[in-house]
């Protein structure tokens, strides 16, 4: 009766869309199909938004947009581009906004610095840097590496406003110390850190970068920054490896937030029209690669994807047609589809409720902690969050526990080898897929695939309702079960175990993301220790991968 339901409404709605789409595409067809646009933008980025309008017009001359320049930016129903500074002034909190830019400072060293691996190993404290700074009796590298070196240090500082703000702000200093402290233009600091050893530059990121092929200059590094101050370069600070994973860095709050700033397009609403979502959507792809050419840096590419998705499923817009007939067809034909559709799940739901066992083990989702998780007696637990089991026939049952899937809150899909593949203990065994974010599992044992779980197929969110029976992974020949399976732990071992995962856990996400930020707000640790349902699911892929790298693959 309800699906009778639902199919009624769905199907008037679909004939209401079409009948009022109709309307709106005749007045549109009747004038020019795109409308000119007025944006308005701070002072300090003039510049980019008209090279910005000017490349977008270039490339779809008939699309009109309109700039204006604001002294006192008051944020309107219009698109703005604004830096950090002008929206803090300027924007309330309930105006819509997305970051579209950074403005980033990083000190740079010369790669020929006779401490590179202590610098890579170590970082630099934002303490020690600014004794440097600001005490010309100490300039030296024992003070910056914490030995006896007595080798100068040298500074240099582009003569840019934005970088000596940005510079004294991460310092804690309330103006450049010139007396100790070179500065230059963007070619003479970048020259003197390429030539000299001992050099330590701060600029934009923009200015070492080459423009063939994304690389950072000859005999240029990034110099890595210790942000806790504990003389080690953890994990969650090594973002310095090369440009792509230290933009990434700084898109997730792991680079000191005084060295960066965010470009925003802001608005009082949400942009609906589709002159600005096309304008929105083309500055977050093909239209970043003007950043540079002011100064600017890129988003990170999953950044990117994440604000286009956001823009693309935000808000619905309807495509121009020439003709409303064709559209009460296309209407027609998806109001069929979703009749056929909703026959197919029926027999499909009727089917898995045949089909399907009822989980044995009732999972405790209010409250995420240690007494929460099923963690059964007979079964073998690996550090990589997979189980082990003996079945009567000899072969060897494997899937993920139950702490991970709380982690990843609902999986979507489960990508899984072939029968007759041969694994080996710690070998990638099957990706878990929740909307395009993924984590790799590794086996447990060593063996042969025997046997797939089909229904995961179809099915995937059994490894959430019953992850240790019908959410079984496959079935394996095993090789050396009686030798490997003394590497494994049992129940009582496993659960102790896990008391330690949770604070693991909770000093990932307080390592990898902002303590204040609305993302932050997603990790919840209440009294005893209460972590958020499916935590993960939140967020992007770049915290899965971190995830991944920092957290699962370190017991690899």
């Amino acid at each position: 009766m309800k699906t009778t339901h639902f199919l009624s409404v769905t199907i008037l709605l679909l004939f209401m869309v079409g009948n009022a789409s109709s309307q709106k595409i005749e007045s549109k067809n009747s004038t020019s199909h795109f409308e000119a646009i007025t944006i308005s933008t701070s002072p300090d980025l003039n510049a980019l938004t008209s090279l910005w309008v000017s490349e977008y017009s270039r490339s779809f001359p008939e699309r009109k947009i309109r700039i204006e320049n604001e002294n006192g930016l008051k944020i309107s129903d219009n698109l703005h581009f604004v830096s950090n500074k002008s929206l803090n002034k300027q924007a309330k909190e309930s105006d819509w906004k997305m970051v579209v830019g950074r403005d980033v400072t990083i000190p740079v060293i010369n790669l020929r610095n006779p401490f590179l691996k202590e610098l890579k190993s170590s970082g630099i404290s934002q303490q020690k840097l600014a004794q440097v700074f600001n005490f010309s009796e100490k300039q030296n590298w024992g003070i910056l590496l914490g030995d006896n070196q007595k080798l100068p240090v040298h500074l240099y500082v582009i003569d840019d406003e934005s970088i000596k703000e940005s510079v004294s702000a991460f310092l804690q200093i309330t103006k450049m110390p010139l007396a100790s402290v070179k500065l230059g233009t963007k070619a003479e600091v970048i020259s003197a850190v390429q030539k000299d050893p001992l050099a330590i530059g701060f600029c934009k990121i923009e200015n070492v970068i080459g423009t063939d092929n994304r690389a950072l200059l000859e005999n240029i590094g990034l110099m890595p920054i210790d942000n806790n101050n504990n003389g080690t370069l953890d994990y969650m600070e090594n973002i310095y490896s090369d440009i792509n994973t230290f933009i990434r860095g700084v898109w997730i709050g792991k680079y000191p937030k005084p060295l960066y700033s965010n470009i925003y397009a802001v608005s009082g609403v949400p942009p609906s029209t589709e002159e600005d979502l096309a304008f929105l959507s083309w500055v977050i792809t093909d239209g970043q690669q003007y950043l540079n050419t002011n100064g600017y840096c890129e988003l990170a590419a999953s950044e990117s994807q994440s604000q286009y998705d956001r823009l693309n499923t935000s808000v619905v817009s309807i495509a121009p047609v020439k003709e409303t007939s064709n559209s009460r067809v296309i209407v027609l034909i998806l109001a069929v589809l979703i009749v056929v559709g909703f026959v197919v799940s029926v027999i499909v739901r009727r089917y898995r409720k045949q089909s399907v066992v009822a989980p044995e083990f009732n999972l405790q989702s209010a409250g995420f902690n240690e007494n929460g998780l099923s963690v059964p007696n007979g079964m073998y637990f690996d550090k990589s969050h997979t189980w082990a089991f003996m079945e009567k026939d000899g072969t060897i049952s494997v899937g993920i526990d139950d702490f991970l899937q709380h982690i990843t809150g609902p999986i979507t899909r489960v990508e899984m080898k072939n029968p007759g593949e041969k694994i080996k203990k710690g070998d990638l065994l099957f990706s878990i897929i929740q909307s395009g974010k993924q984590l790799s599992m590794y086996s447990p044992v060593s063996g042969t695939i025997k046997k797939q779980n089909e229904i995961l197929s179809t099915n995937a969110s059994i490894l959430n309702t019953s992850p240790y029976s019908n959410g079984w992974v496959y079935s394996l020949d095993p090789v050396n079960w009686f030798g490997e399976n003394q590497l494994l732990s049992r129940a009582d071992k496993h659960k102790r175990w896990l008391s330690t995962e949770f604070s693991r856990v909770k000093d990932f996400f307080a390592a990898a993301l902002k303590p204040g930020s609305l993302e932050y707000t997603h990790v919840i640790l209440q009294d005893g220790g209460v972590l958020k349902e499916g935590i993960l699911a939140d967020f992007g892929p770049e915290v899965w991968e971190d995830f991944q790298t920092n957290f699962l693959d370190n017991y690899k």
